[in-house]
């Protein structure tokens, strides 16, 4: 990633007026390896054991968007994040994009991954794959008990940068993305300016050793660097007095 792209990318005005205590929220999609280039579960098998070790090192609770087809196939994962105290979102049922998909079949999309995560958590929390989710599903995500959704973000059309209401539905954005933790830190640092509030996003896949041959430019530089990363990440933040929420926790304190 170019250094300069970076920069530009940071908001240069406080999204924090008023308040003297800034928040992170540290999040991840739990999907299987770099959809849909790859398909295996690598990321979740090995990475998330090694990300839930360091936010526990730490003491953060993190928001995982889950996909329900993880309920399916892999529920000692749901298991793994719940025991911690973490938050579980849904992330749809199994990573198809939802503005390629039929209205009625992307709602049918979101309601499963709900039900089938709602067995284990009471989910009110929702990230789109990809980031892309129509303006048309949002009613249909209140209809469905969903009361945050972090489909939005800095760097993707809209461009949203702040927290806004819509249809009733808290919306947060994202506020980079996830390869920016594959940056050096001396770099990767410079783009968490003290004041503003973070939505950091990262993938269980990210953490551990891939190599895609169909698209090598999506696991440049994920591995032990990206989790070293994060956990200097949250000590940086934390030095400037930053608290550290799930989606859940800021919908309460909002």
């Amino acid at each position: 990633m170019r250094e300069g792209w970076a920069r530009d990318r940071i908001p240069s005005y406080n999204l924090n007026p008023g308040r003297e205590t800034p928040w992170a929220i540290v999040t991840f999609d739990v999907e299987m390896d770099a959809p849909p280039y790859m398909s295996g579960w690598r990321g979740v098998d090995e990475g998330l054991s090694a990300i839930l070790e360091v936010l526990d090192e730490k003491g953060v609770k993190a928001t995982f968007f889950t996909l329900g087809l993880l309920a399916v196939r892999k529920p000692r994962a749901i298991k793994a994040i719940l025991d911690p105290g973490h938050e579980i979102g849904s992330h749809g049922f199994d990573h198809r994009r939802l503005d390629r998909l039929p209205l009625r079949e992307a709602i049918h999309n979101i309601g499963l991954s709900l039900k089938l995560l709602r067995d284990y958590y009471d989910v009110v929390s929702f990230r789109a794959p990809n980031l892309k989710l129509p303006p048309s599903l949002i009613p249909a995500l209140r209809l469905q008990g969903v009361k945050v959704d972090s489909s939005i973000s800095w760097y993707k059309p809209p461009f949203k940068i702040a927290p806004l209401i819509e249809y009733g539905i808290l919306r947060v954005p994202a506020s980079y993305p996830s390869s920016v933790l594959r940056l050096p830190w001396r770099i990767l640092k410079t783009l968490f300016k003290p004041g503003l509030d973070y939505v950091i996003l990262l993938h269980p896949w990210e953490v551990v050793d891939l190599k895609c041959g169909s698209r090598p430019d999506l696991t440049v530089g994920v591995g032990g660097r990206v989790l070293g990363n994060l956990s200097a990440l949250i000590d940086h933040l934390r030095s400037y007095g930053y608290m550290f929420k799930t989606m859940r926790e800021l919908l309460a304190s909002s």
